[in-house]
């Protein structure tokens, strides 16, 4: 597989991949809780992964939690011009929402799996809070 530089790649595309990554850290975070019921798992997993959790999940992360260049990549996600509309957010939730997708995508990218999952955990319980 192509290593790919991931401070190259526009927030966009780091918030696609960064989508999935967060999904699967929801996903094992909900079925954690001892549920196995597939109808109840994914009405749980959906406060999680829905754009008013993660954009609650980044604010809160931005007060106290994310590193310099953590912050200025979420800020640069952010503020990105995007010809995409939310489906169920209003504008700001949206951005917010994929700018915290962009951190999951840069944090996988980069190798830093450690952090990425101390985000990731973090970020579910600032959500659940």
């Amino acid at each position: 597989m192509k290593q790919l530089n991931p401070r190259e790649i526009n927030t966009t595309a780091l918030a696609f991949l960064g989508d999935a990554v967060y999904e699967i850290y929801a996903r094992k975070y909900v079925m954690d809780s001892g549920q196995q019921n597939a109808d109840r798992l994914h009405k749980e997993a959906i406060k999680y992964v829905c754009a008013d959790g993660q954009a609650k999940a980044v604010k809160s992360l931005l007060k106290d939690f994310l590193t310099e260049e953590e912050a200025g990549l979420v800020r640069r996600a952010r503020n990105r011009k995007t010809a995409s509309k939310a489906r169920s957010a209003d504008a700001v939730t949206y951005k917010l929402a994929t700018a915290f997708e962009a951190l999951m995508g840069f944090l996988y990218l980069d190798g830093q799996t450690q952090r990425l999952e101390e985000v990731a955990l973090e970020a579910l319980k600032r959500i659940e809070e």
